[in-house]
């Protein structure tokens, strides 16, 4: 079975969108839409998955990973730490 992984797709301010894997530290690319993003982080996470196998490390997965999106009041917040 192949592993399963998030990716998260951040756009760029000069355009195009940089994807990066959580869970494989390091496996960042980037790509001129997000078309062309998936299909290198596709390929950048195959890369990375064969050169742990091939040094005998764990390959990590996401398969029971929950992700989810938490809005914070970030500056309320370090306001009271600081005060």
């Amino acid at each position: 079975m192949n592993p399963v992984y998030n990716v998260i797709f951040r756009p760029e301010p000069e355009g195009g969108f940089t994807a990066f894997v959580p869970s494989l530290p390091g496996c960042v690319t980037y790509g001129r839409d997000l078309k062309q993003a998936r299909t290198m982080v596709e390929d950048a996470i195959d890369s990375y998955v064969r050169s742990l196998k091939k040094h005998g490390e764990e390959v990590p997965t996401d398969e029971s990973v929950y992700v989810t999106t938490i809005h914070t009041h970030t500056e309320n917040s370090q306001a009271k730490i600081y005060a």
